[in-house]
């Protein structure tokens, strides 16, 4: 069932669930943005194929709030938004390890192995690879799990689940950068908490916030806004 958490005519933002695919791939699975073309068919008698943009991706095993346009204008203008770095996104990371400065900006060189999917971060440039900025900050601790807060500068594949992992704190449940197994193998404690941007069309502020999922381990975290 779709959690819709904004629409209007040019957009809608979505709570996807960890496991989820944002787009469909060599896999098959169905994806979320056919889901979502359903809901918007159901919901507004929606005659013929409706048109349903992909304005940015989670990785599957992350959730949270992602943005579809819904109509051609809308996409456009969006990306380009993307494109200058005129989108808000704040994630909740959950690590077992404490970082050893409680906030902080990492910068990092990022190069992927298309082969096996996986990401390396380097501290300094190493021949074409792209340069990775977020903040975070330490926002929660209970029992052995510890909460970040982390607003990425730049948007490349991984980026976040590797530059944590760089400094020794692996995302809980991320066994590809080293982090814990947990419970269900299709998530990992990573979520698209917030996104705020002026929107390209009505030119008024937009900001979302996702609730976390139904997770014992993510409750623990229910009274931080």
């Amino acid at each position: 069932m779709i959690q819709s958490l904004y629409e209007d005519n040019h957009l809608i933002i979505v709570n996807k669930p960890a496991g989820a695919l944002v787009q469909g791939d060599e896999t098959g699975d169905e994806a979320l943005g056919e889901e979502v073309k359903a809901y918007i068919k159901k919901k507004y008698k929606k005659p013929g194929d409706v048109f349903l943009g992909v304005v940015h991706r989670l990785d599957r095993p992350v959730s949270g709030a992602v943005i579809f346009a819904r109509t051609s204008k809308g996409l456009e203008r969006m990306n380009k938004l993307f494109r200058d770095r005129e989108i808000e996104k704040t994630y909740w990371a959950l690590t077992k390890k404490k970082p050893l400065e409680l906030e902080g900006e990492l910068v990092h060189w990022l190069k992927k192995d298309s082969s096996i999917n996986k990401v390396s971060a380097h501290n300094k440039d190493n021949k074409g690879g792209q340069k990775a900025i977020l903040n975070y900050k330490l926002i929660g601790h209970f029992a052995e799990y510890y909460l970040l807060e982390v607003k990425p500068l730049t948007g490349r594949p991984h980026q976040i689940r590797v530059q944590l992992a760089k400094i020794g704190c692996p995302i809980f449940g991320d066994v590809k950068y080293g982090g814990d197994k947990s419970n269900d193998r299709s998530a990992i404690y990573l979520h698209s908490r917030e996104v705020s941007f002026i929107h390209p069309v009505k030119k008024e502020a937009v900001r979302v916030t996702a609730k976390t999922p139904n997770d014992q381990i993510w409750k623990l975290f229910d009274g931080i806004k």
